[in-house]
């Protein structure tokens, strides 16, 4: 597969098959992307790899957490501007209502949404969880650095027929990460990914996330 349709055909899968994926194919697949560029080479990540029963445990412990804190507690970053403004908020609400769409969730059926929602903590199915930290002390442009490696991956995984979910969700659940897994208190944990095989049958991946085009977003300076 070449990086264009590996591009062209990445999306976030909401619903995995339970099939396992070697770990030889997982450790390829986090060898290759540490090849994603970082300023000053500082490779600011770092990432905890669930498989069988270690993903099992965790998604166990958040499931009891749940009972006192059903979303989750405060994330240590803002996921989003706390002001989101437009185009930003449209575009947010648009692909939201696209996905529960394919599953003919309407809106005011706030319990299926919330249902389906926490199969965020289930990594929806995946075999392979991760979970992605950053030292406490980078700013934005290592930030940038974490997101080129999560792409990194990301692109790497279609090449061996696997699909991903990057899940900033699991930033609610810190605590009980950090107990875990033993988390350093440098680290801030960031965000989670599953990663499998997709379940084409599910309504969920068929959606495709609309993109701006090119005029929205491209600004072109040429000299005559």
């Amino acid at each position: 597969m070449n990086v264009s349709d590996a591009i062209a055909t990445r999306k976030t899968t909401r619903a995995f098959l339970p099939d396992a994926v070697p770990l030889d194919t997982v450790r390829r697949i986090l060898s290759l992307a540490a090849r994603a560029p970082s300023g000053g080479n500082l490779q600011p990540w770092k990432v905890y790899v669930l498989i069988g029963e270690a993903r099992d445990e965790l998604i166990r412990r958040v499931a009891e957490a749940r009972q006192q804190h059903p979303m989750g507690e405060r994330p240590e970053y803002h996921i989003y501007p706390l002001q989101l403004s437009e185009p930003y908020r449209t575009r947010r609400f648009r692909v939201g209502e696209a996905m529960y769409a394919t599953m003919g969730i309407p809106r005011e059926d706030k319990a299926a949404r919330l249902k389906f929602f926490a199969r965020n903590w289930e990594f929806f199915g995946a075999p392979v969880g991760m979970i992605f930290t950053i030292d406490r002390q980078m700013q934005q442009g290592q930030w940038a650095d974490l997101g080129m490696f999560l792409q990194s991956i990301m692109l790497l995984a279609r090449e061996q027929g696997l699909h991903t979910c990057p899940q900033e969700a699991w930033a609610v659940w810190h605590r009980v990460i950090r107990e875990y897994l033993n988390v350093p208190q440098e680290e801030m944990i960031f965000c989670g990914m599953g990663l499998g095989y997709a379940d084409e049958t599910a309504p969920v991946n068929a959606l495709t996330s609309e993109r701006a085009p090119l005029e929205e977003f491209v600004v072109v300076r040429e000299t005559r």
